[in-house]
């Protein structure tokens, strides 16, 4: 499973001219384990992402900060070529393996995915 999550908040300028709703999205891969953990994959630039550990309770914090959550059922693990997006829609479509060369706004992925998990 894995879990994309859109925030309605950013600190960059260009999403905030061009994106109507949803302005970021980033990636969360949870870890089976002994220790349930959470990794956020969230793009900073080109070539530059960081990944932060989360427990269940940091997204019903998110959650309450005006998060959304979309859960993708499958196995999926980050690509190398990931690395190479140039925003977070790019990262995200190549992390979930989508082909869309029309869907670059977080707007456009989130109803994209929705269609799709219907």
């Amino acid at each position: 499973m894995i879990i994309i999550a859109f925030s309605l908040n950013t600190s960059k300028i260009l999403p905030r001219i061009f994106c109507r709703h949803f302005r970021h999205c980033a990636v969360i891969i949870p870890q089976i384990g002994a220790h349930s953990e959470l990794h956020l994959y969230q793009f900073l630039r080109r070539k530059q992402i960081a990944r932060l550990s989360l427990k269940c309770r940091d997204i019903n914090v998110l959650r309450g900060h005006g998060w959304r959550f979309l859960y993708i059922p499958g196995d999926i693990t980050v690509p190398k070529d990931a690395m190479r997006a140039m925003t977070c829609v790019n990262f995200t479509k190549r992390v979930i393996g989508m082909h869309a060369p029309l869907v670059q706004t977080p707007d456009a992925l989130y109803r994209r995915l929705i269609y799709m998990l219907k």
